[in-house]
Formats: C-alpha cells, sequence, structure tokens
C-alpha cells in the first residue's frame, strides 16, 4: 500500500493558497534529495554508478540543481534541455544526450558542449561525420530488442518502436564505431515506463548482460557502461506497492557477478537515466472548487484544467485526489473531476468517489512531480501556471505563472511579409 500525504497541513496550504492563488504545481524538494540519494546509496556496490535524470520529467532548474547536488546527472532529450543541464551546472561528462529524428542544430550543440551521445540510428554516424569530421572518442548505441521484449501502453511494444538499434544491425554499429576511432563504448535500452514489477527490470539488465558478452566476442569491443534506461514506475494507486531501490539493487548485483565478473568482462559503469521515480511522487498540482454541478453525472469542475496535467486526458492515466481537510471523512460522493478547457477529455478522474465537496474546497492532485507540468500545454490559451519547491527553510517559486504578455511575446500582431 502507499499512503497519499501532502508535506503541508490543511491550514498551511488553505492560508498559502489564498496568498498566492491557485492552480499550482509544488514539489517535495527535501523528498525529492532523500529519494535520489536512496539510489545512489543503493547502487553503491557498483563502479561510479550513476543516474541521469531525465530532464524531460521535470524541466525546471532549480530541480535540475538540487539533483545534481546529490550527485545526479541529466538525461536530455533536445536542444533546450541541454542548455538547461548546462545552466544547472552539471558537467559534460554527467549529461547523457539521448535523442531521435536529431536535427544537425541538436548535433552540432552537443558536440561543442562535449556530452555523451547516445545514437538512435546507424545513420547518425554518418550526420556526426558530416557535421564534425569525426566521432566522439565515447559512443553509446541506444538498443531496440524487438520481439524478445514486451512493452506496455506507455512506452509501446518495441517492435512498433522508433527508437533504437534491432538486434541484427548492433555489432555493425560498434564495428564501423571502432573503426573511426572511437575509444569508450557504451549500451543503451529503454524498454519500459512506469514499471512496478522489478524483475522486468532485472531482466532488461539480465539482456545487456548477455549483449555485453556478445558484443565482446563478434566485436572485439569492450563495454564500459551500461545504461538500464529508466521505467522505473511509482505507485500512483494507493494499492500499488513501491519498487525498493534495494531489492532490485541486489538481484541486478547477483546477476552483475555472474554474467560479468565471472566471465571477465568487468568492470562495468552501471547507470538509469530514471526520472518518474525520483519526483513523480513528490509533486502536487493544487486547485481549488469553481463549481459542484449536477447533470447526468456529478461534476466537481476546478481552476486547474488539461493543460495543467495532460496525463488523465491523454491515457486515461490514474491520479489519487484528496480534499484538503476532508481527509478522514467517508468517500461517498461520485463525481467526475473536470477542468475548464472546451474539450470533454479535460477530465482529471471519471466517477471517483470522495467526500462530498464544495465550491471553494482545495483539491491536492497527487504524483504529479513527474510529466506534470512539463506535458502542459496552451490549448483554449490557457495560461502556464506557477511551480513551487518545498525545502528546509521554506517554500520557494521556481517558475512564476505565465502572463498574457508571455503568451504573445512571439506573436506578431501585425503579419510580417517575407521577401
Amino acid at each position: 500500500m502507499s499512503e497519499k500525504t501532502f508535506p503541508l497541513s490543511a491550514p498551511e496550504l488553505k492560508a498559502f493558497a489564498e496568498k498566492h492563488g491557485t492552480p499550482f504545481h509544488i514539489y517535495d524538494g527535501r523528498a525529492i534529495r532523500k529519494r535520489a540519494e536512496s539510489m545512489l546509496e543503493a547502487f553503491s556496490w557498483t563502479p561510479v554508478f550513476i543516474n541521469y535524470f531525465a530532464v524531460k520529467a521535470l524541466p525546471n532548474i532549480n530541480i535540475l540543481r538540487l539533483l545534481h547536488s546529490a550527485g545526479f546527472g541529466a538525461d536530455c532529450s533536445s536542444l533546450p534541455e541541454l542548455l538547461l543541464a548546462r545552466e544547472a551546472g552539471i558537467p559534460a561528462e554527467k549529461i547523457m544526450f539521448s535523442s531521435n529524428d536529431t536535427s544537425d542544430e541538436e548535433f552540432l550543440a552537443a558536440l561543442d558542449m562535449e556530452v555523451i551521445l547516445n545514437l538512435d540510428d546507424e545513420s547518425y554516424i554518418s550526420d556526426i561525420l558530416r557535421l564534425n569530421g569525426k566521432l566522439p572518442e565515447t559512443i553509446s548505441f541506444r538498443y531496440n530488442p524487438g520481439s524478445e521484449r514486451t512493452g506496455n501502453a506507455i512506452i509501446g511494444n518495441p517492435v512498433e518502436a522508433k527508437y533504437g538499434v534491432t538486434h541484427s544491425q548492433l555489432i555493425g554499429c560498434y564495428q564501423r564505431a571502432k573503426e573511426l576511432g572511437v575509444k569508450n563504448f557504451m549500451l543503451h535500452t529503454m524498454v519500459a515506463s512506469n514499471e512496478l514489477n522489478e524483475d522486468y527490470i532485472v531482466e532488461t539488465a539480465r539482456m545487456l548482460f548477455t549483449l555485453v558478452d556478445e558484443i565482446k566476442q563478434k566485436a572485439g569491443i569492450r563495454i564500459s557502461q551500461l545504461d538500464l534506461g529508466g521505467g522505473i514506475g511509482i505507485p500512483y494507486r494507493p494499492e500499488d506497492k513501491e519498487i525498493s531501490f534495494y531489492s532490485l539493487s541486489e538481484k541486478i548485483r547477483t546477476l552483475y557477478e555472474e554474467m560479468i565478473e565471472k566471465k571477465n568482462l568487468g568492470p562495468v559503469r552501471l547507470s538509469f537515466e530514471c526520472g518518474r521515480t525520483i519526483t513523480g511522487p513528490y509533486g502536487y498540482l493544487v486547485s481549488r472548487v469553481q463549481h459542484v454541478e449536477h447533470k447526468y453525472r456529478d461534476y466537481v469542475g476546478l481552476d486547474a484544467s488539461m493543460a495543467d496535467l495532460m496525463r488523465p486526458g491523454m491515457y486515461g492515466a490514474y491520479h489519487h485526489i484528496t480534499v484538503s481537510g476532508k481527509e478522514k471523512e467517508k468517500a461517498d460522493h461520485v463525481y467526475d473531476v473536470t477542468g475548464s478547457l472546451c474539450e470533454n477529455n479535460d477530465k482529471f478522474a471519471v466517477q471517483r468517489t470522495l467526500p462530498a465537496i464544495e465550491k471553494g474546497d482545495i483539491l491536492i492532485i497527487h504524483d504529479t512531480g513527474a510529466h506534470g507540468h512539463s506535458m502542459g500545454f496552451n490549448y483554449n490559451a490557457k495560461l502556464r501556471h506557477a511551480e513551487y519547491l518545498i525545502l528546509d527553510d521554506g517554500i520557494y517559486r521556481i517558475r512564476r505563472n505565465e502572463t498574457y504578455e508571455d503568451y504573445i511575446r512571439t506573436m506578431l500582431k501585425e503579419p510580417q511579409r517575407l521577401d
């Protein structure tokens, strides 16, 4: 079971909301740091373990600085994410650039910054040669196992995924990279998303350890680092069980000793690119009830919308909801919890049992610390809302509310004729 709590008391939240307005996202930085440190501790047996935090999960420079101070790096998939990681002070050797359909501009920036390139396709080698004349000394390839593994609704089945090098292509990629002067070789995969079965992650490690042996035998290349991707899930539902970093680590350690150490294939550095499991449970979307309506169903209308949290409307994802100050009251009413977009999918919950709700109540939508604010948008000209961070010495604003002036900043009020 996963208890759904909030880091502020009901009176504290009410006072904060009245002073700063709603809706907003708020993150418990203390819990995020503790979670990051526990992951590093659990895998401390490996040679210089690192987690490249998936910037896409929560692309706020203040969060990146917090995680960098705890020992994390950054996994980036676009030029702005690279720039955020650099501005957060993360050194190049701790930045992984895992892009796909990558533009020349992005490759040039990544090469200039000297970050680790994780290539999605063999053709990217030719792109880098055209742009740079040579390959970096360190290269990683992203592996797609195809029918060997199954995916889920979020990431899709590998055989249908656009990501990664196939098994039949993999050896050739490494051989070509070696011929072109690459000295350090890494291997990466990403075959799960929000996975709560730790054995699935363990099997990913087994798959990669097997490939380390195969690549050594067929290409004469020693893999120096394996990135097991992200994919470790979080207990969105109260009945879900959280994956233990320590239990997962011990299972992977047993495999490492059998498949790497005993075969003299090591040392191999292990890494992850987890985002969701680090920040997800420690973020909250706070919103005020604007209307309680009784139609064919009972509806609770919030001042937040799908523009603040896309996941429920996008693929029916569950996010737990509590009513601040009514946590102990009986959940004996059934509501659809909705936003104000002109879009019928704008629902945070459908037929959810909650306590009796009144206009003005404050609702807390849990587990929005990853892929929450970052997936927001401006449909209906909705403006993006503020983000706050709780630290030991108080609450900090880490993103202000977007204004109308921000929204139209790139808009030309008069059409500009192009010659």
